[in-house]
């Protein structure tokens, strides 16, 4: 099985404290939000092209837990929202398999939302106003802050 990343030249990759990634597509507007045991898969993809490699490097980077099943399971979600191209043999583990493996790790999971639902999301939740040029604050102006 090979394994590669796809369209790396159009995206734009924010890393968050928490391990977790956002990536954004200039190609079709969309922003990927990727759960830490997802964008350990991702990172791990840069270097690594077989799944035993894959697993290796998110065990050495992420969780010593990580199980061959879990990398399989986080390429396929890569996949499925097409960060990775997978080619070759087909992925042996069941999700029964994945789940099983687990112990504390958390399965993969990649969102993903385009530029103007995130939009339209923000203006429905009311944290932006109607031209998205400023944050709004719910806070009265003369209200006195204890700090």
């Amino acid at each position: 099985m090979n394994v590669e990343r796809v369209n790396s030249g159009n995206l734009a990759i924010n890393s968050m404290p928490d391990g977790s990634q956002i990536i954004r597509n200039s190609e079709d507007n969309t922003v990927l939000a990727l759960n830490p045991t997802a964008a350990a898969a991702w990172n791990a993809c840069s270097s690594a092209s077989a799944i035993a490699d894959i697993a290796e490097t998110m065990r050495r980077s992420f969780d010593s837990s990580v199980t061959d099943e879990l990398a399989e399971a986080s390429l396929l979600e890569l996949q499925d929202k097409k960060l990775v191209a997978i080619t070759g043999s087909s992925f042996k583990a069941t999700r029964r398999q994945i789940l099983a493996g687990l112990g504390a790790v958390a399965l993969p999971l990649v969102v993903s939302l385009t530029v103007g639902e995130q939009k339209a999301h923000a203006q429905n939740a009311a944290s932006f106003d109607q031209d998205f040029s400023r944050p709004r604050a719910n806070v009265p102006k003369n209200h006195k802050r204890p700090f």
